[in-house]
């Protein structure tokens, strides 16, 4: 009898549903074979003292978000549910992904540049103007601005998912300030200690030098090319969702974690406040969105942001990453012009395609949608998280009928895809494994060069049959190898 079948599998509807583990048969792929015997000969005993010391572990690091809830009067600071069964991909299917990234990353951070200048695609009719007027992330100030390197997104995170023949869909581009880097690096130390012969027979590619990779892309940002520029990386505060990850972030890229309070605007220029006084700032790598950027220039009572950072981005004194305005290219709607885009900017064909996308502010989409809430995803286009979402096939009348009223009211606000079966993985709940969907966020960085850091974060969906992986809703993160031969 297969593992599969010992552990519970025998539930599992292999031929509805893509596995990373299994095929349709439910025999073990190829390059999971070293994983599966793995763990395949641990007693429940062992397996529960391995969940134990990882919990302990994340504990003792503080590896952490912040949850929000709608009925909580504090804010709630919760480990994020870590499974140590890896997703393998194979080195030729992570060769495809990366060429599709590197092409995307491309070809939008192109749209940005143009969007802000010629407006050239908006001219010749590819993309509607009123989309990117209406559009909440579009920022009038940035028009004409020129940018370092012309690099507007230094750092992105592009959300894949597979259907169910295996087939790797884009289900969303996080351009602004995308998160999960410290779950991707603290994932792996701490498998490759906790499982390091199975982490070292399997010939993982290595992530580590990815962080110099970031620093250097920041680096590349620094006005008139400084060759020992000052980095910072600005947050919101301690109190903010993704503090750990700063924290994180600074220490090992060895920049300066600050706060708004910690710089100053003066002569076109930001500065450090420090025990020596004030130290020129090169560069911000920020991790607040632009309307608390500058009071002065977006949200006047932003208490977070540095009065008078545009002026000296504007002036050449200072590099933002990524820089304000990117988020006009994540934008839900705009979303499903990428493809487009890349025949557009590039002449070519995506390489990796997107999830079919209905825009609602089109009549003959909006009336389809309509007709088949009960099918379809909708999403707000300008939320993320897994917020102001509607999963048609898991919804009440009740709640389609919220959603059709909205659509109905402000189509603009909405897109609908179509519900894809997300392919899923085996994580361990207690000491049985269990089929949950997952997805990936694959990081890119842009600087002198474009790199794609291998594997990426695995995010899962932990509650049974949900599509939901955002940690914010409940779900957990694995770590994820991609084999190097």
């Amino acid at each position: 009898m297969s593992m599969a079948m010992k552990s519970g599998f025998n539930q599992y509807d292999s031929q509805s549903f893509y596995d990373e583990m299994f095929d349709h048969e439910l025999n073990v792929r190829d390059h999971y074979a070293g994983v599966h015997r793995n763990f395949a000969r641990m007693k429940p005993p062992e397996l529960a003292s391995r969940h134990a010391t990882i919990q302990q572990r994340m504990l003792e690091e503080g590896i952490t978000f912040t949850l929000y809830a709608q009925n909580q009067s504090e804010p709630l600071e919760r480990m994020i549910p870590f499974d140590y069964i890896p997703r393998i991909i194979p080195r030729q299917e992570w060769e495809g992904i990366e060429r599709g990234m590197k092409q995307r990353v491309q070809a939008l951070n192109a749209f940005i540049s143009d969007i802000y200048h010629e407006q050239m695609i908006v001219k010749d009719g590819i993309i509607p103007r009123q989309m990117i007027i209406s559009n909440k992330y579009f920022r009038p100030e940035m028009a004409g601005l020129q940018v370092p390197q012309n690099v507007y997104m230094t750092a992105s995170g592009i959300d894949l998912i597979r259907d169910e023949m295996g087939q790797y869909y884009v289900l969303e581009d996080n351009l602004r300030t995308p998160s999960g880097f410290s779950y991707l690096y603290k994932g792996r130390s701490l498998m490759s200690e906790l499982f390091s012969d199975l982490y070292l027979s399997c010939a993982v590619s290595d992530i580590e030098r990815s962080l110099n990779v970031f620093l250097g892309s920041l680096r590349s940002l620094a006005p008139s090319g400084k060759r020992d520029p000052l980095i910072v990386l600005l947050t919101p505060g301690a109190y903010n969702s993704a503090y750990f990850e700063h924290a994180f972030l600074a220490q090992q890229m060895g920049i300066h974690l600050v706060e708004g309070r910690d710089l100053v605007y003066k002569d076109h220029k930001i500065y450090l406040r420090d025990l020596r006084g004030l130290r020129q700032v090169d560069v911000i790598y920020r991790r607040l969105d632009d309307d608390y950027l500058d009071p002065l220039a977006f949200q006047p009572d932003s208490l977070l942001g540095v009065p008078g950072l545009m002026n000296a981005y504007r002036a050449g004194n200072v590099a933002i990453a990524n820089a304000p305005g990117t988020g006009v290219a994540d934008d839900k709607a705009v979303y499903a012009y990428v493809p487009d885009m890349v025949r557009y900017y590039l002449g070519e064909e995506p390489i990796l395609n997107n999830v079919p996308t209905y825009i609602l502010s089109r009549k003959e989409d909006r009336e389809y949608a309509l007709a088949h809430l009960d099918q379809l995803v909708v999403k707000e286009t300008s939320l993320s998280g897994g917020y102001g979402m509607l999963i048609g096939p898991a919804a009440s009348a009740k709640e389609i009928g919220i959603f059709a009223d909205a659509i109905r009211r402000d189509p603009s606000r909405y897109i609908a895809q179509t519900t894809m079966k997300l392919s899923r993985a085996p994580v361990m709940l207690g000491c049985l494994m269990q089929p949950r969907h997952i997805d990936l966020r694959v990081f890119v960085l842009m600087g002198a060069q474009t790199h794609v850091i291998p594997g990426g974060l695995t995010r899962v969906a932990l509650q049974e049959g949900s599509l939901v992986v955002n940690s914010s809703q409940g779900g957990g993160v694995k770590d994820t190898w991609v084999l190097s031969r």
